[in-house]
This record gives structure tokens, sequence and C-alpha cells, in this order.
């Protein structure tokens, strides 16, 4: 079995996490930690993925991000553009999927099916959508919607960047973007899927075990 050690690093600004990641990915390719999982919140800011047209999907004007607080960065993931803020957990796991895991898909897979164990545990069913990353819950009003967003880097079958899940985000704020240059689809939240008030410290730790569970992993660290 892996194991994977957990830091739970609260609110990181997004450029401080990309630059931890970097250097925990050098340590991790020289065998120098273990498998690790970075939990953490940002504070407002829409990244955007490798994509070509990602930056013609951030529908505010600059004055607006600006009013709001909300930075916007070029992430080197994949994917397209997308937002982190407050009520959101976001998950960067550095992984070495070499020898057994070493399928890009199926890594996705995983951390989708760790998001729909998660949405399980309170009373949501979520699943996937054909052709499109993420885990997503039906509302029958509203058709699907996007609970957990996947964005991954893999570089010499290390992985960084990763997932965010959506807990009591204001989702108010995916309207300054096209979620993932998704227009057709809305994004949802588990505070708005299960309809009432949940703790996202508690919520963080279903992900710890969901995550350990999928990808094989015995305890380690912080949680």
């Amino acid at each position: 079995m892996r194991t994977i050690e957990v830091r739970r690093l609260g609110v990181v600004p997004y450029a401080e996490a990309v630059e931890l990641q970097k250097q925990l990915v050098l340590q991790r390719r020289a065998g120098e930690i273990p498998d690790t999982l970075l939990l953490l919140r940002h504070p407002h800011v829409i990244t955007v993925g490798v994509k070509k047209d990602g930056r013609q999907h951030i529908v505010a004007p600059p004055e607006r991000l600006a009013a709001l607080g909300v930075e916007v960065f070029d992430s080197g993931r994949g994917g397209d553009v997308t937002y982190h803020g407050p009520g959101q957990i976001v998950g960067y796991p550095i992984i070495n999927l070499d020898p057994d895991r070493r399928d890009v898909h199926r890594y996705v897979r995983d951390l989708e099916e760790m998001m729909i164990r998660v949405c399980a545990d309170y009373g949501v069913t979520a699943g996937r959508v054909p052709g499109m990353s993420g885990t997503w819950v039906t509302d029958p009003g509203r058709g699907p919607e996007k609970i957990g967003a996947i964005g991954v880097r893999i570089s010499r079958w290390v992985t960084s960047h990763g997932f965010a899940f959506n807990v009591t985000t204001d989702l108010d704020y995916f309207s300054l973007i096209v979620p993932c240059g998704i227009s057709e689809h809305g994004v949802t939240s588990l505070a708005r899927a299960t309809g009432r008030a949940v703790d996202p410290d508690e919520v963080e730790q279903h992900v710890i075990d969901h995550f350990r569970a999928v990808f094989g992993a015995v305890a380690s660290g912080s949680a």
C-alpha cells in the first residue's frame, strides 16, 4: 500500500501554493518525500489552464475583478479557466504514479471517484458527464451542475495541481467566468445540493478518508 502524507494548510495564496508544489514535485521525484496531498483554501482567484482560449472565458472586465479582489493567474495545469475561493476545498496531490498507476485517465477518474464518494456521505448522488471531467450533480430543474473540478499537471509521472470541491462556495463568483469553458452547464456546492449548512473542516476529513481509500493508501501526516 501507498503511504500518503496529508498536509492541511488552511488559507494559502495561489502563487505560494504553486511555488510549494514545484518544490515538492522535485523532492518527490528525488524520493525525498512520500506521496503527499496538500489540502487548502485560496483567497479569491481565477486560474487559467493551458488551453489556448482559456482567457477568453473570463467574462468580467479587469476593473470588476479588481473591485472584487479577484486575482488572475496562468496556472500551467491542464484544462480551461476556473475559480477558487472561500468555502472551497482545493487539493493538490504530489504523487508518483510510476510504476503502478501510469494512466492519466485512471488518475482523473480516481479524483472524480473520491469526490463522488464524499457527496454520497452527505446523501448527494454525484457522477460523471460523458466527455467532461469533474464530478457532477444532476438537479431535476437545472440539469447537470459541476460540484468538483479537476485540472492536473503530470511531469515524468509525478502529479501536481489537482481538484477543487465546492462546499460552501459563493457560486456568484463563477459568473465572472465560463467555468471550465462549459457554458451549457452550471456549478453547484455541497451546501446547495444538500440544502443545509455543512462544515468545510468536516468535509475535508471525508476528502482525506476517501482519497486514501481510492488510492489504496495508509495514513501518514497531519490527518
